[in-house]
């Protein structure tokens, strides 16, 4: 099951299509759905997150919470909507496709794909593209 839930003034328009989205992702890539919770909310809140589980005093666009249990990939993905506007404007994209991106890194980051080094972090971003295109499939 996938949720959406706000801590912002940010509304995510269409969660069935977002959720049925993330679900060609999962299926994609061989997992199963479990229990996936996006939290949306701005800088502030996911600052506090940070700072107060992983002791990180910075400012970032996603941080996860990985619940997955062999295949079936569950977690919470919390995600600055003001963060990925910001970096919207500076990648020369649109919100829509900033925020795709940034909700489909957390769900690959679940299926075992990592972005600490140069390869990794490269592999990562063919995967978010690659998925980002999944958005338009109909089924």
């Amino acid at each position: 099951m996938i949720t959406f839930n706000y801590e912002s003034e940010f509304n995510l328009e269409n969660e069935s299509v977002y959720s049925n989205w993330i679900a060609r992702i999962i299926e994609s890539e061989e997992y199963l759905i479990g229990e996936i919770n996006y939290i949306f909310c701005d800088d502030e809140y996911l600052h506090t997150i940070n700072v107060q589980y992983l002791n990180h005093d910075t400012l970032t666009d996603i941080i996860s919470f990985d619940y997955t249990e062999g295949k079936v990939i569950s977690g919470d993905i919390f995600i600055s909507t003001e963060r990925v506007r910001d970096n919207a404007n500076d990648f020369n994209v649109s919100f829509d496709e900033e925020l795709k991106r940034v909700m489909a890194h957390g769900v690959l980051h679940y299926c075992g794909y990592k972005d600490k080094s140069d390869s990794d972090a490269q592999l990562m971003r063919k995967k978010e593209e690659e998925k980002i295109n999944l958005f338009h499939v109909e089924q």
